[in-house]
C-alpha cells in the first residue's frame, strides 16, 4: 500500500526497495523470493503496479528512503508493471469480480479490505488484479484522479484531549446458557473463557502482575482457577479517580507491572462490540495521558464488525483517535502463537502483541 506520496518516493529512490512498519516483521518473513507485490494507492483507490520479490526481508534503520516514517522492514524488488496515477486501475471496475468483496457483510465497507500491508490475497484476486494491471500497460486509459487525495500524508497521531460524557457500560454477564441445546451460545461462551485464560496465563509467564475483569474473578477454564495464577491481583494498585478506576476493573484483561498498565484487552466473543469498546474510549478521554495498548480480540468472522465499530464518529473524535491505538488479534492468531512460542513465552516483551495484530485504520473512500 502507498499514498501517492510514499508512491512518488519509493520511484525517486530508485524503485528498487520496498519497505514495511517494524510490526509487520513476522509477516514478512513468510514472503519469499518470487513473491508479487500488488502495488495499491489509497486515497484514490487504484492499483499501480506490480513488483517482484528479490530478496527475503531484512531491516535497515539508516536509509532513508520515506519521509514521514522509515518503513525498516525492506525488501529488494524489481518493478514488473509500472503505470501512471491517470492510468492506475481503480478498485470500482474490477471489485465486482473480486472474491474479496463478496465476503463482506456490508458492500459500502470495502475499504476495511485496504487497511495494512503486506497483506495476503486470493491467488485467482491477486491473478486478476495482476492481469487487469498488465492490461492497463497495454492498453491504457486515462481517468482523471483527485490529487489532493493523492498527495495526503498519512494520519499523524493529534495532541489535546477530547472530553466527551463519560459513561461506565455496565460488565455483561455471560452465564452459561440455561438451554443445553444452545450450542453456538455455549461454545461462545467457551471460547471467551479460553481466551482470557490464555492472556492471562501468557502476562503471568512473562512476568508481568495480571487483573481479570472484576465480574469475572470467580470463573475458571478447564479446571484451572483465574485466581490461581502467580501475579494475579486482587487490587488495582492504580490512583485514579472513581470514574476510571470503575472502568479500568470491568476491562477484561490488564497486564501490569510496578504501578503501570502495560497493555489493556477487550474480548468480543458473545458480548456487544460497542460495550468493550465504550469503555476503552472512556478510559482514553478521562486519562488522555495514559498511552495504554488498547487491543479488541475477536473471532475473525467479527473482524469486520470491530473495525467498523471502532471507526465509529464517536470513536473518531477522541484524542488520538481510538482507531489509531486499539488493534485487533483474532482468537485463531493469539492460539496459534502463543502454541508455537510456548517454550520460550517468558523472554517475550509486550511489542510481541504488535506482530500479532493488525491496524484497525480504514481507508477513507
Amino acid at each position: 500500500m502507498f499514498t501517492g506520496t510514499t508512491w512518488e518516493e519509493f520511484l525517486a529512490a530508485g524503485g528498487t526497495v520496498s519497505g514495511f512498519k517494524e510490526n509487520r516483521w513476522a509477516t514478512a518473513q513468510r514472503i519469499k523470493q518470487g513473491d508479487y507485490f500488488i502495488c495499491y494507492l489509497t486515497g484514490v483507490s487504484r492499483f499501480i503496479g506490480v513488483l517482484e520479490v528479490e530478496s527475503n526481508a531484512y531491516k535497515d534503520k539508516d536509509n532513508a528512503i520515506w519521509k514521514f516514517d522509515l518503513f525498516p522492514v525492506r525488501f529488494n524488488v524489481r518493478r514488473v508493471v509500472e503505470l501512471e496515477p491517470e492510468t492506475a486501475v481503480p478498485v470500482s471496475s474490477i471489485k465486482d469480480r473480486l472474491k474479496m468483496f463478496q465476503k463482506l457483510e456490508n458492500p459500502n465497507s470495502w475499504g476495511i479490505l485496504f487497511r495494512g500491508s503486506p497483506k495476503l490475497l486470493d491467488s485467482e484476486d491477486g491473478e486478476l488484479i495482476f492481469k487487469a494491471i498488465n492490461g492497463a500497460a497495454k492498453n491504457p486509459i486515462s481517468r482523471p484522479y483527485d490529487k489532493k487525495k493523492f498527495e495526503r500524508i498519512p494520519r499523524f497521531v493529534k495532541t489535546g484531549s477530547i472530553k466527551p460524557p463519560v459513561t461506565v457500560p455496565p460488565a455483561e454477564q455471560e452465564s452459561i446458557p440455561e438451554k443445553e441445546t444452545d450450542l453456538v451460545k455455549e461454545e461462545a461462551y467457551s471460547a471467551h473463557l479460553e481466551i482470557q485464560w490464555l492472556l492471562l496465563k501468557l502476562g503471568s509467564e512473562m512476568g508481568f502482575d495480571i487483573w481479570v475483569a472484576r465480574n469475572d474473578r470467580g470463573k475458571s477454564y478447564k479446571g484451572n482457577n483465574f485466581t490461581d495464577l502467580p501475579g494475579f491481583l486482587d487490587t488495582l494498585p492504580l490512583q485514579f479517580d472513581e470514574a476510571t478506576t470503575r472502568t479500568i476493573e470491568l476491562i477484561d484483561v490488564l497486564w501490569l507491572e510496578k504501578n503501570s498498565i502495560i497493555s489493556a484487552f477487550e474480548i468480543e466473543s458473545t458480548t456487544s462490540i460497542y460495550s468493550g469498546l465504550l469503555r476503552m474510549s472512556d478510559l482514553i478521554s478521562m486519562q488522555p495521558n495514559l498511552n495504554i495498548p488498547l487491543y479488541i480480540i475477536a473471532p475473525y468472522e467479527r473482524r469486520e464488525k470491530v473495525i467498523m465499530e471502532i471507526n465509529r464518529p464517536t470513536f473518531s473524535r477522541l484524542s488520538p483517535p481510538l482507531r489509531e491505538i486499539c488493534r485487533y488479534i483474532s482468537f485463531q492468531t493469539l492460539k496459534d502463537e502463543i502454541e508455537k512460542y510456548k517454550s520460550r513465552i517468558k523472554y517475550f516483551k509486550p511489542e510481541i502483541l504488535d506482530e500479532l495484530s493488525e491496524s484497525c485504520e480504514v481507508e477513507e473512500v
